[in-house]
């Protein structure tokens, strides 16, 4: 096999005879070496191809990482400011609170030392976390706003106690007989041994008298149920109330009854008129009230 070389520029060609079996090898190992080029050239590029890919994922996860930790961020920001809104609407609540609780105490004319809203509720116990060991770690926003709760928890307690006192007072007062029987007039005649007006004797009185104008509203002096609605001998139209706890009231000589048996009543609500039935001189109410079944000078809640 005849090979041409050319050895420098200008030269002449010059000619080559390789034996046949060289000339296959070479052109064997050429041919290998071009293949091994392309082979790699190929690899080469798969590979830098695979790992940009790889590489644009790792940009695009860590794109969403980012994302997802702006998100966390943003929401905690907002639950830590709704939990501070939070914490100065409960504070504001615990303010009005002890203002209403100190309002009420003074309304119920109750001593201060007895309910001081500005203080936490005579109590006691054993700490759990003592026991145990605990060692609680919140937040301070946390534990405020549980400081907060109870407080708040203990105020209504507090103003518990506070309603039930103030309710059975309340009670108590508008089932004691207290202030004047009549909306207008004048005391007439007292409680006790007198004269009497009819025969000029010494009798026994056992109410007072409050005179006035015929048609005169007559009104209840306590909370009641009517025991009594109808004429009774000497004392004319009448009404009796029994308001509980031993106490009953009689209005006599009545012009006429506004309530009836069985009736409840309030008190100062008006339950008769001013008259002069049964044995009487003139317009005028005979006023009475009962203790345990006992007659009692009504002056003393008259005058309450």
């Amino acid at each position: 096999m005849n090979r041409i070389v050319y050895t420098r520029q200008g030269a002449a060609a010059r000619s080559v005879r390789l034996p046949l079996s060289l000339s296959v090898v070479s052109c064997i190992a050429c041919s290998l070496v071009f293949a091994g080029g392309l082979v790699a050239g190929y690899w080469l590029t798969s590979a830098t191809g695979g790992a940009n890919d790889e590489l644009l994922q790792l940009r695009a996860e860590l794109e969403q990482q980012r994302d997802a930790i702006d998100v966390a961020r943003r929401d905690a920001n907002d639950h830590v400011n709704a939990l501070a809104l939070r914490l100065g609407q409960m504070n504001a609540n615990v303010i009005r609170l002890n203002a209403l609780g100190r309002r009420l105490t003074g309304m119920a004319g109750i001593e201060a030392e007895e309910f001081d809203f500005d203080r936490h509720p005579a109590a006691g116990g054993v700490d759990p976390d003592a026991e145990t060991g605990a060692d609680a770690k919140l937040s301070d926003l946390v534990f405020d706003l549980d400081l907060l709760a109870e407080e708040l928890v203990q105020r209504e307690q507090q103003l518990n106690v506070l309603e039930n006192v103030m309710v059975n007072r309340k009670v108590s007062l508008r089932v004691h007989p207290r202030g004047r029987p009549v909306k207008s007039g004048w005391l007439s005649s007292y409680y006790g041994s007198r004269t009497d007006p009819m025969n000029g004797k010494q009798a026994w009185h056992g109410g007072l008298d409050f005179a006035g104008k015929a048609g005169t509203e007559i009104v209840a002096a306590a909370d009641g149920v009517v025991s009594w609605s109808r004429e009774r001998y000497g004392y004319g139209n009448l009404v009796e109330i029994n308001h509980g706890n031993g106490y009953v009231t009689l209005y006599a000589h009545n012009q006429e009854n506004l309530v009836a048996l069985g009736e409840a009543v309030h008190q100062g609500q008006t339950i008769a008129l001013m008259g002069s039935t049964g044995r009487a001189t003139g317009p005028h109410l005979h006023f009475e009230v009962h203790k345990d079944g006992k007659s009692v000078n009504p002056l003393k809640f008259v005058n309450d």
